[in-house]
């Protein structure tokens, strides 16, 4: 338990911040799963709608720092490979 008035509240925005950090990184697998399994039945155009929001959510990550730029970039390529393979 913190003894000074500013370490506690430290303690105590660090805590909401950790699960905001959570919730936003259960929200990004979530939606990377969708669109793997939009990919995985061969449905075109629900594939297409869920890249379209996993590309948004990938980016958004990248942007709050959850995700370095590289990995960000490596997911989004990986995503764009699938897509394009399931229209030949």
């Amino acid at each position: 338990m913190a003894n000074i008035k500013s370490s506690a509240k430290r303690d105590e925005k660090s805590k909401q911040l950790r699960a905001k950090n959570r919730a936003d990184k259960t929200e990004l697998k979530t939606m990377m799963k969708k669109f793997d399994a939009a990919v995985a039945e061969g449905n075109r155009d629900a594939a297409v709608s869920a890249y379209k929001v996993a590309v948004k959510t990938v980016d958004r990550a990248a942007g709050k720092g959850l995700l370095p730029k590289n990995n960000a970039a490596r997911k989004k390529s990986a995503m764009t490979v699938k897509l394009n393979d399931l229209a030949e």
